[in-house]
């Protein structure tokens, strides 16, 4: 029997099933989807938020050091050292709160397809756990490849870059490490590189406009706040705009949105992966046929 409430992931789409889809199952799963991803993802993103405050302040402090002292005349050297560390400690604690995100949400959806719809938040706990640290050897082995495509020329960055997008869905239904799934997704997406482009493009197209909502709040107050920096033509007045706590406020505001937005990304990747799998192993047909008979 149809049900409307139940979204079914293991069937070929079309592009524009696959965003109607995406949108579907957030509506119909927003309150208990996002609910579990705050939960687990809730003490690394403020830890990541305020590694970004610490990395602005360090921003600050280092065009600072460009003032020049006039009654002493002392030039202050820029802390570079500081804002290196700084830029290390945001990049780790995004990694962490990214990776714990992803474990979440691609669990809750396996849950909510192995369960036809019927959510096993103890599994998704102990997935957090198990899987940490193959998630995050997988984000650091996409992001060196991506580095290293990116050395070589344009193409090939975009080459990668959609092969890979469906890593951590692979990682997850094949039950891979980091190293298998990065030489299995090539394999998966042979034959098929334009479809995951497309999808890939649209979907970026559309987080990308709707996370300029959230960043509207900080540009425009940004904006106003350059009609004194340039007025006063002082390094220390630019230097400071990065440390005022609004402005500061109304960034980690953004981030956290972008934050959210993301999950659209990781649906959308999920029905991709399943449109791909359908076609190359009717995974999905087999498993109906398979449930007549019970």
């Amino acid at each position: 029997m149809y049900n409307d409430n139940y979204v079914e992931f293991k069937k070929e789409r079309d592009l524009g099933a696959i965003i109607s889809d995406t949108f579907k199952f957030l509506r119909l799963q927003w309150k208990p989807f996002f609910g579990t991803i705050i939960r687990t993802s809730f003490f690394p993103m403020i830890i990541a938020i305020g590694a970004l405050f610490f990395y602005m302040s360090s921003f600050s402090d280092f065009f600072g050091g460009f003032d020049l002292t006039v009654d002493v005349g002392v030039y202050n050297e820029p802390n570079v050292g500081l804002m290196f560390i700084s830029i290390l400690f945001m990049s780790v604690f995004f990694l962490i709160a990214y990776v714990v995100m992803n474990i979440t949400a691609l669990y809750y959806i396996k849950s909510y397809i192995d369960n036809k719809g019927v959510i096993d938040y103890q599994m998704i706990k102990d997935r957090v756990k198990d899987k940490f640290w193959s998630f995050t050897g997988l984000f650091i082995l996409v992001g060196l490849i991506l580095f290293m495509s990116a050395l070589l020329c344009v193409f090939p960055v975009f080459y990668t870059g959609v092969v890979l997008s469906l890593a951590a869905p692979i990682l997850v239904y094949h039950n891979l490490g980091a190293g298998d799934t990065i030489s299995y997704s090539f394999k998966f997406i042979n034959g098929h590189w334009w479809e995951t482009f497309g999808v890939v493009l649209v979907v970026w197209l559309i987080t990308t406009i709707l996370g300029y909502i959230f960043s509207i709040p900080a540009m425009i107050y940004f904006f106003i706040k350059m009609g004194t920096i340039i007025s006063a033509n002082d390094p220390a007045v630019l230097a400071g705009s990065f440390t005022d706590p609004i402005y500061l406020i109304l960034n980690g505001v953004s981030y956290i949105g972008q934050f959210v937005l993301y999950a659209i990304t990781l649906i959308s990747n999920v029905f991709l992966y399943f449109d791909i799998n359908e076609q190359k192993n009717a995974s999905g047909a087999m498993d109906k046929i398979d449930s007549l008979g019970n």
